[in-house]
């Protein structure tokens, strides 16, 4: 999980980007849309701390057990995020 501090440095760095692209024009105040970014990277890091939690589940029930950090771990763990993230981003 990130920090404030890192949210909100993410944000300030999102906004600097959006004003300097060409032919973007800005309606709303700095805060107002420093406040929705931050929601929305709020909204995008705990979907993604769910997805985590499902696939460490997941590969917690495989009956032969699987040692987290080992390669095969590893290999199974981004194939299945990558799996659930497409589940979650049709709903």
């Amino acid at each position: 999980m990130l920090s404030e501090d890192k949210v909100s440095h993410l944000s300030h760095v999102i906004l600097t980007a959006v004003k300097q692209h060409a032919g973007t024009t800005v309606k709303s105040s700095d805060e107002r849309i420093l406040k929705e970014i931050k929601r929305v990277l709020g909204v995008e890091l705990a979907q993604e701390q769910e997805i985590d939690r499902n696939v460490r589940a997941k590969l917690a029930s495989y009956s032969r057990g699987i040692v987290e950090g080992s390669a095969e771990w590893d290999v199974l763990y981004r194939k299945t995020f990558e799996e659930e993230t497409r589940k979650h981003t049709k709903s």
